[in-house]
């Protein structure tokens, strides 16, 4: 049955920063296969190229000195000598604040979102500024994020960017400096990441196929225990109860790369097992669990129908777990807009028992009971779903949610 320290174990051997492309991610797909090769299965690991690159120098000169930043990745790069221009906070990117702001290098609130970077491409601005974090953080206790320019942004356009900490956006914008001078050069290319996948073939052929995920990379910065470590090896303990315990409907279990830098492991996937998801009858995904303070979410991208069996087996089985239909940001998006219904299995930490993104996401904020409890929990719903007689999730998405997944994937309103 499960064991919530079997599954803390290999937690632990994965326990290490593991970013889209690199070859920290290339070897948490080994420990991951080596596991599921240990079980029993035959785990086959599927490349895909993912964008990459190396920047050479970024830097922010204004009034006098030199501000810590970061460069925003596939943003493309200034003239060696960088871009002078008069500074501009634009605050919220009204149509007030981005006039006359054709040639300047603009200071924005927060991240850039795919409306806000229409507006600078449409603006003519030279290169943007973004910051985060909190004026009173502590320089020495947090990590300046490492960003990137999305599909959505790129496609509009490259306008080369830069991220710093609010503490010092505070100051910068305080000291009112007529022109700044921004530097940011990069190598721009491909890498590659990986997705893992395992099968175990049911005793009925006909029957259909159930898809568990789980992304196993993490940020910068984060060893990603919580997010999502925790959902790897979730995955993986079920998977060892149904290769001793055969399923009447097949099973496909993927350890999905790149999930952080935008789904990007779980849309290859999808692109290339697009034939096979005619007979996939529900996606099971993992992303969040173990935290010793929290609650425990299904997020249901299907018919209501589902929502309301989890909550009838929570009642029935004694475990307390609160469902909902709707989308969540992870690697069931790509299979709803494929037609696949899905449920998203969570245990969201408590403000402030748990971090994600950030150097924080470590162990000890979690434990394997707690582990050990939501896998009891997915296992006992995924084992009824996988013998039932006629499989009970309609195979369709509803309309709100395929609205919200087209919303989440940036796709044209439909008119």
């Amino acid at each position: 049955m499960v064991c919530g320290k079997r599954e803390f174990e290999l937690l632990n051997k994965i326990n290490f920063i593991r970013t889209c492309g690199t070859e920290e991610e290339k070897q948490a797909a080994q420990i991951l296969a080596e596991e599921a090769r240990a079980i029993g299965t035959e785990p086959v690991i599927e490349s895909f190229d993912v964008d990459r690159w190396d920047i050479k120098k970024v830097s922010l000169v204004a009034c006098g000195k030199e501000w810590e930043v970061t460069g925003y990745g596939m943003s493309g790069s200034t003239p060696e000598e960088g871009i002078t221009a008069p500074f501009a906070y634009i605050q919220d990117a009204t149509d007030v604040d981005l006039l006359n702001t054709k040639g300047k290098i603009v200071m924005v609130n927060g991240r850039v979102g795919d409306e806000l970077y229409k507006k600078l491409v449409k603006a003519g601005v030279a290169a943007f500024i973004t910051f985060e974090g909190n004026i009173v953080d502590k320089r020495e206790e947090t990590d300046l994020d490492t960003r990137n320019l999305r599909d959505w942004a790129i496609k509009e356009g490259k306008i080369p960017g830069v991220n710093m900490r609010t503490m010092d956006a505070h100051e910068l914008v305080k000291a009112k400096p007529e022109t700044v001078t921004l530097t940011l050069i990069q190598d721009e290319g491909l890498a590659t990441s990986q997705n893992v996948i395992a099968e175990i073939k049911g005793s009925d052929p006909e029957a259909g196929t159930i898809v568990f995920g789980a992304h196993y990379d993490s940020v910068p910065f984060s060893h990603g225990v919580y997010d999502n470590g925790a959902g790897s090896v979730i995955i993986m303990e079920l998977m060892r109860y149904f290769k001793e315990n055969q399923p009447k409907r097949s099973m496909k279990f993927c350890w999905y790369g790149s999930e952080e830098r935008g789904l990007l492991g779980s849309k290859a996937y999808v692109a290339t097992h697009k034939e096979e998801l005619k007979d996939v009858v529900l996606m099971v995904n993992v992303d969040v669990a173990g935290p010793v303070l929290g609650k425990d979410i299904a997020l249901c991208t299907s018919d209501d129908s589902l929502r309301v069996a989890v909550d009838y087996l929570s009642k029935e089985v004694g475990f307390a777990i609160t469902s909902k239909q709707d989308i969540y940001s992870s690697d069931s998006i790509p299979f709803a807009d494929n037609g696949v219904p899905g449920i998203n299995f969570c245990r969201f930490g408590a403000p402030g028992g748990a971090n994600i993104h950030n150097r924080h996401d470590i162990i000890d904020s979690l434990d394997w009971p707690n582990l050990e409890e939501t896998t009891k929990f997915i296992l006992t719903f995924s084992e009824r779903l996988a013998n039932s007689v006629v499989f009970p999730v309609p195979r369709e998405i509803p309309q709100n949610i395929v609205e919200k997944v087209d919303k989440y994937l940036k796709k044209p309103a439909k008119k």
